[in-house]
């Protein structure tokens, strides 16, 4: 499949077991659930969706695992992972740190699928949204980050979205302009 759009959902799955992370919960459902609308908007327009979650330290375990441990978990971590369930198309790549380029294949993935244009979603904004955002832009991909998918603590999550406005590094649009966005591109003829 070439697409040059892919929604790549970061750090959605988690057990939030981390410092500030109880904090956290409640606002990365919020998220979830303004990410599963763009999910949507993505799988019905047959365009690729990347999960791409940090594994925690845990050098044992796959993405499947995790998604199972979150909803063994309870909670915050059963509602995403039940809101988020990653579909067979979906892809998914565990990171080692904050952003989804590092030493993962997500840039091989990427080049495979035709993806010229990022949209991110996920939690924490501030840091591997953010971490994120910054490679993408650096690797020449147009990134859109969706203000509304997106969690952080309170007091981080505006100055992390000002970095990205200030910097340029991303496009911080709303779900309906992000989709507004796919309709128009999906409306241009082929070359």
């Amino acid at each position: 499949m070439k697409a040059s759009t892919a929604l790549i959902i970061i750090d959605l799955f988690s057990l939030f077991d981390f410092p500030g992370g109880q904090r956290l919960a409640a606002l990365a459902v919020h998220a979830a659930d303004r990410a599963a609308k763009l999910r949507d908007a993505f799988d019905q327009r047959g365009l690729p969706v990347i999960h791409a979650n940090d594994n925690y330290g845990d050098w044992k375990c796959d993405f499947p695992a995790l998604v199972n441990a979150c909803r063994d978990q309870g909670g915050a971590s059963a509602r995403i992972a039940t809101t988020m369930a990653p579909q067979p198309d979906h892809y998914f790549i565990l990171k080692p740190r904050h952003s989804a380029f590092l030493a993962t294949p997500l840039p091989v993935l990427l080049a495979s699928l035709g993806v010229t244009r990022v949209v991110l979603a996920g939690m924490a904004l501030d840091s591997c949204v953010l971490a994120t955002a910054l490679d993408a832009n650096s690797r020449d991909y147009e990134t859109l980050v969706a203000w509304e998918a997106t969690a952080a603590l309170p007091g981080r999550r505006e100055p992390a979205l000002q970095v990205l406005k200030r910097s340029a590094a991303a496009k911080v649009l709303d779900n309906r302009q992000i989709i507004a966005l796919l309709d128009l591109e999906q409306d241009r003829p082929s070359p």
